[in-house]
């Protein structure tokens, strides 16, 4: 594969043979970035290979948290909801709030122009349909990720700070966004070990052998960073102590 420009220099910034602290991956993302990252304002991931299997149901890792920090950008928040249950979502700060009106909108446009959706258990038999819009993108409203809950207020709250929601793969890798490259450097730091200890605590039953295989960080126009993932488990350890 044929590497750019910017690419192939930023290649050249770090040593790829080695396994790096978080601080030095974000010191590293930071030096990209100056020196041969894009020009706009990139978002730095963080991704996880997992030593599950998640076609099996005890195997598999999903959850959602609210990083320190946030993500940095607008989140646009949909919240599906009847009764007195909408006009919390307004005050909560909802960009749209709706029922059945909303529904029978995504149905006929397939509208998807939010980035969250948030329903009431009440009314989750409606929002049911949307399934093959909604899912596919993400979006479906989950209990086991917060986004259905009678506690709406506290849900779009928590949204609007920048919480995330995260799911492996079929192959056993997790890829979530933990802010952006002009976050200073402990916000990033800190967005990163909140998004592992969250991933790190949603370990299922299942999991046999070594649970976290390796831990990356990249921005979006970045190769990707190694991490030393015994180093990073004993500073969460460190942390919560």
């Amino acid at each position: 594969m044929k590497r750019g420009k910017r690419y192939t220099k930023a290649l050249n910034l770090f040593d790829k043979s080695k396994l790096h602290t978080v601080e030095e991956a974000v010191q590293i993302l930071k030096k990209i970035h100056q020196e041969a990252g894009a020009k706009f304002d990139e978002t730095v991931e963080l991704a996880m290979k997992l030593g599950v299997d998640p076609k099996y149901a005890d195997q598999m890792v999903r959850g959602s948290l609210v990083l320190p920090h946030g993500l940095g950008k607008e989140v646009k928040v949909l919240v599906l909801a009847e009764g007195e249950q909408q006009r919390v979502a307004q005050e909560a700060g909802a960009d749209y709030v709706g029922g059945e009106d909303i529904i029978n909108r995504i149905l006929k446009e397939e509208w998807v122009d939010y980035d969250v959706v948030i329903a009431t258990p009440e009314i989750m038999p409606k929002v049911a349909k949307l399934g093959k819009i909604l899912g596919p993108k993400g979006l479906m409203p989950n209990p086991k990720t917060g986004t259905v809950t009678p506690n709406i207020r506290q849900a779009v709250e928590e949204a609007k700070r920048g919480r995330v929601e995260f799911r492996v793969d079929k192959t056993g890798n997790i890829h979530i966004p933990v802010g952006k490259i002009s976050f200073d450097e402990k916000k990033l730091v800190e967005n990163v070990y909140a998004a592992v200890d969250a991933i790190v605590k949603a370990k299922p039953p299942g999991a046999k052998g070594q649970y976290v295989r390796s831990i990356t960080l990249s921005s979006t126009m970045s190769p990707g960073i190694k991490v030393d993932i015994a180093q990073t488990l004993r500073r969460l350890q460190e942390l919560a102590a």
